[in-house]
């Protein structure tokens, strides 16, 4: 899908990349960290201070990745604080591109393909131009462009402007949080992936047996628990609900993970549709984005572009009284 290369975009470079037959995700590289004083997070540089209006997030709405950094900014309140640019549900040979007929505008500074805001944001960058990414509207720069990392700044540096105050990273449970996480990620998040973008039996196997394995375990899990961790909504979370999300319209029949479906596990059914239920989380999910951002045309998956028109599923199905 392209890359940058020393500032300058390669429509013909290649990011994400199969190993003999496996899929293996590239890491995040800009990875500095805005904080509550402006000082040095755990990675990059310093002078990141979390200030109302200061930051701007780019998006798209089919990225399960950027998912995550839409729902904890709404579930923290800071769609006020943040302002945000949504890219167009779909990639062309400049990658990630805005789309104004269609409604999809870099409302900050009018680029037409991410890759410019990426240039514009760094010095001689190279590497994959992906979304979530935080760009710093006081110098110009992009601060990071890892969805893990961003989640994190909006829950704890910018406490003191966002409009909830909730903890979804107290401290006392971090450690059970980072292990869900830990679980969770190569699994089902990443798991999903590493099936849909296999390229042998063997391979595509070995994904949707971690996926199931992943949702099995949560399934049990929720037996006794209204969360991950009990009754505490924590960040562990907020980083399985975009998998959740595209399961049935979207993973199921285009990355044929297939044994069963969301709706078909009691516990996780409910699980979502209480998540769904949460302020701000409606306004997140795109069922129809999902469905044919991932069914459209490719040459490997789905030759002729043909988008299935079920499995139908409504999140706001009303769950049963407790």
């Amino acid at each position: 899908m392209g890359l940058l290369v020393d500032g300058t975009w390669d429509p013909n470079a290649t990011g994400d990349t199969v190993a003999s037959d496996r899929f293996e995700r590239s890491k995040a590289q800009i990875r500095n960290w805005v904080t509550e004083d402006g000082s040095a997070g755990p990675s990059g540089e310093a002078g990141f201070k979390a200030e109302s209006g200061r930051y701007h997030l780019y998006v798209a709405w089919n990225c399960p990745w950027a998912h995550r950094t839409l729902l904890m900014r709404a579930l923290k309140g800071l769609q006020q604080h943040v302002p945000i640019s949504v890219l167009a549900p779909k990639r062309t040979e400049d990658g990630w591109v805005f789309d104004p007929d269609n409604g999809y505008v870099d409302t900050l500074s009018g680029a037409s393909a991410l890759h410019e805001v990426y240039s514009a944001g760094t010095d001689t960058y190279t590497g994959r131009v992906t979304v979530p990414v935080l760009w710093d509207t006081k110098p110009g720069r992009l601060v990071s462009n890892e969805s893990a990392e961003i989640i994190r700044m909006f829950n704890g540096a910018f406490q003191s402007v966002c409009d909830n105050k909730t903890d979804f990273f107290p401290q006392d449970l971090r450690e059970a949080i980072d292990e869900w996480n830990s679980f969770i990620y190569p699994k089902l998040n990443n798991g999903v992936y590493r099936a849909g973008f296999a390229r042998s039996q063997s391979a595509y196997e070995e994904g949707v047996k971690g996926v199931f394995e992943a949702l099995d375990r949560i399934e049990k899990t929720l037996e006794n628990s209204r969360w991950l961790l009990g009754d505490t909504l924590t960040e562990a979370d907020i980083r399985l609900f975009p998998t959740l999300a595209r399961f049935d319209v979207a993973y199921w029949s285009a990355f044929k993970c297939n044994q069963r479906r969301l709706i078909d596990y009691p516990g996780l059914w409910a699980y979502a549709r209480r998540f769904y239920a949460l302020p701000g989380v409606a306004e997140t999910v795109k069922l129809d984005i999902y469905r044919r951002g991932y069914h459209s045309r490719s040459d490997v998956r789905n030759p002729h572009g043909i988008v299935p028109l079920g499995p139908i599923v409504d999140f706001s199905e009303p769950l049963a009284a407790a």
